[in-house]
C-alpha cells in the first residue's frame, strides 16, 4: 500500500448481492430456483477503486459504511485487492448500503437498494493532507451523495485542482432531480465526463448522445467519454472531433460494474501517461470483459489478463 495514493475516489461503496437468471418473482411464498448467488464489492466508488487497483494503480477510496457484517466484509475486500481503505469511516448509526440485484437472462439488473451509508458522505471526509501528491480524484455515485450533491461537487473538484489533481465524474441516473442544481457549478471544474449515454441524455435533457456530448463540452467540460452499452463508447474533447471505439464481441452475462469498470480502464491509462483514445478503448475492454460473469468483481485480476483479453478478443 502506497502512503502516497495516485488516483483517489470517493462516493457510493455497496455491497451487492446477486442472483441468476431471474425470470419473474414467485408470488407469495414461492421458490425459484437459481445458477448462482453471489456477494461482491460495488458502488461507483468502491467498484472502480477496486479495478484501479487490479490493474496496478495506486488508489486509495474514501466511502462510509455501517457498523455490521456487510461493512467490515466490504472494507476487507477492498483491502485484499490492494485499496488504501484508510479513508473509509464507519458510523454505527445507518447501515452499510447494499444492494439485491435479480439478474435477468439477458443480462439486465434491477435493484433493490438501500442507501444506508452512503448519505452520510460528505467532501469534507477527504484527508488532502494524506493525499498529498495524488494525481487525480474521482468522484461516483452523484444523485445518491445526499451531502455532496450540489455545490460541493463544484467545491470538491475546484480542491482537487488546486491540489494539482485531474477530476473525473460518474453519476447514479435518478430521474426528477434538479441536474442543473447538482451539476451546473462543477462542469467547469471536470476534466473527464465517464457516464452512460443514458445519463448523458437524462442530464443534458438532450435527445441523442451526439448533442447531450456537444452539450457538455459546451457547458465547459474538458473531455466526454460516454459508453453507449453493447455498441461500446463515444470519445470527445473540446475542439476535438468524435471518436467511437467499439465493444469487443462477448456473450453477455451481467452488465452489473460495467461502467464502474470502464470508468477504472480509463482513469488506469490516462494517470500512467496514455492517450484520451487509448484509455477510452481500455475502458471498454474493461466493461467487455466484466459483462461476461456474475458481479462487479468480474472484472481482470491483473493488467496481463486485461492485455490478454484485448489481444485475443475480437471487436464488433
Amino acid at each position: 500500500m502506497s502512503p502516497h495514493p495516485d488516483v483517489i475516489t470517493i462516493g457510493i461503496h455497496i455491497a451487492d448481492i446477486l442472483g441468476r437468471p431471474v425470470e419473474s418473482i414467485p408470488d407469495g411464498q414461492g421458490l425459484a430456483l437459481l445458477d448462482e448467488i453471489r456477494m461482491t464489492v460495488a458502488g461507483t466508488g468502491a467498484a472502480t477503486a477496486m479495478d484501479l487497483a487490479r490493474l496496478g494503480v495506486s488508489v486509495a477510496t474514501v466511502a462510509v459504511v455501517g457498523d455490521d457484517v456487510l461493512g467490515n466484509w466490504l472494507t476487507r475486500a477492498l483491502a485484499d485487492d490492494g485499496v488504501d481503505v484508510s479513508g473509509i469511516q464507519v458510523d454505527p448509526t445507518v447501515p452499510t448500503s447494499a444492494t439485491m440485484l435479480p439478474i435477468r437472462p439477458n443480462g439486465e439488473r434491477p435493484a433493490l437498494h438501500v442507501i444506508g451509508a452512503n448519505a452520510k458522505l460528505s467532501a469534507e471526509m477527504i484527508n488532502w493532507d494524506a493525499f498529498q501528491g495524488a494525481q487525480h480524484l474521482h468522484l461516483g455515485g452523484s444523485l445518491l451523495l445526499e451531502k455532496i450533491d450540489g455545490p460541493p461537487t463544484a467545491g470538491l473538484f475546484r480542491t482537487a485542482h488546486s491540489n494539482g489533481m485531474t477530476t473525473s465524474l460518474d453519476v447514479i441516473g435518478f430521474p426528477g432531480r434538479d441536474y442543473e442544481y447538482v451539476f451546473g457549478e462543477c462542469y467547469a471544474h471536470l476534466d473527464y465526463l465517464l457516464v452512460n449515454n443514458d445519463d448523458a441524455m437524462l442530464l443534458s435533457g438532450q435527445p441523442n448522445v451526439e448533442s447531450a456530448i456537444d452539450w457538455f463540452l459546451g457547458r465547459g467540460v474538458k473531455t466526454c467519454a460516454i459508453t453507449v452499452g453493447g455498441d461500446g463508447a463515444i470519445l470527445q474533447s473540446q475542439g476535438q472531433p468524435a471518436i467511437h471505439l467499439p465493444a469487443y464481441d462477448v456473450d453477455v452475462i451481467d452488465t452489473t460494474g460495467c461502467g464502474d469498470a470502464f470508468s477504472a480502464g480509463f482513469i488506469a491509462t490516462i494517470t500512467q501517461g496514455g492517450s484520451l483514445e487509448e484509455a477510452t478503448r481500455v475502458g471498454v475492454a474493461m466493461g467487455s470483459f466484466t459483462a461476461r460473469a456474475l458481479g462487479s468483481d468480474a472484472s481482470p485480476r491483473s493488467r496481463q489478463e486485461l492485455d490478454d483479453f484485448m489481444a485475443q478478443t475480437a471487436t464488433k
